[in-house]
């Protein structure tokens, strides 16, 4: 009997890591210069200098991964597979930016890159490799004590021309699309992906403006998430607004 149990419990054991080990998908990564400490502020999906700092500077570009902008702010847990000089954890990185490199999915920041070592040497080592084999798997997003913010672009001309991006998603779903509806009428218009995570559209709607996301798993399954707080009828250019609202990890 007690070897029976034994052989069950190891039975199950390699059950659960060949079940872990079928949901990562095999690649290469590379990092690009001067990022010790963070990524670029100029990336791809028009997150500016948040995109450079937001998970502590663990950002990543990708190639297919991008996916036309849907991608930005995806996270993915990426670990290397030299188990002389890789750990176990791997690092997470966010998607901010678009780039590819010799059949890489991700080119980290020299910060992230260095994360995915055991120890200081190793990930020296690492670096010194410049390109190495790793595997890795989308994983939920988590910023505690943040909602969802609405970050006004720049070049956003009240009232005419309004764009933003969305900041700090949690989990793992997708943004597929915005509308903004006026709060009195309940008048709604769809909004376009201009580029990355930048939504925009000429002729906002006029009033405070109610803000309405579609979020689409890999399931198939899509629900609406509606903001507790509106954008205010008076928004302005590089100004950011709390939403109030977060998904639930």
């Amino acid at each position: 009997m007690a070897l029976s149990l034994r052989y069950l419990l190891i039975l199950l054991a390699t059950l659960f890591l060949t079940t872990e080990a079928s949901n990562f998908i095999h690649s290469r990564a590379a990092y690009y210069p001067n990022s010790d400490e963070h990524g670029t502020d100029v990336g791809a999906c028009g997150f500016g200098s948040f995109g450079a700092t937001i998970n502590g500077g663990d950002v990543s570009a990708a190639s297919d991964l991008y996916r036309n902008g849907v991608g930005c702010g995806d996270c993915y847990q990426v670990r290397c597979t030299n188990s002389h000089y890789c750990s176990d954890k791997g690092v997470t990185a966010v998607i901010t930016d678009s780039g590819s490199g010799p059949n890489t999915d991700f080119i980290l920041t020299r910060r992230a890159f260095g994360r995915m070592a055991q120890t200081k040497d190793a990930a020296a080592s690492l670096l010194a490799f410049g390109v190495v084999d790793i595997e890795y798997r989308r994983v939920s997003c988590s910023y505690p004590n943040k909602n969802i913010t609405i970050k006004i672009d720049e070049n956003s001309n009240y009232p005419y021309y309004l764009a933003f991006a969305l900041w700090y998603q949690q989990g793992d779903k997708d943004i597929t699309a915005v509308q903004l509806c006026e709060t009195q009428n309940f008048v709604c218009k769809l909004l376009d992906r201009s580029y990355g995570a930048v939504w925009t559209t000429t002729s906002p709607p006029s009033g405070p403006l109610s803000l309405r996301m579609l979020l689409s798993g890999e399931d198939g399954d899509e629900s609406w998430i509606v903001p507790v707080n509106n954008i205010p009828e008076n928004w302005k250019a590089g100004e950011t607004y709390d939403t109030g609202v977060q998904v639930d990890v």
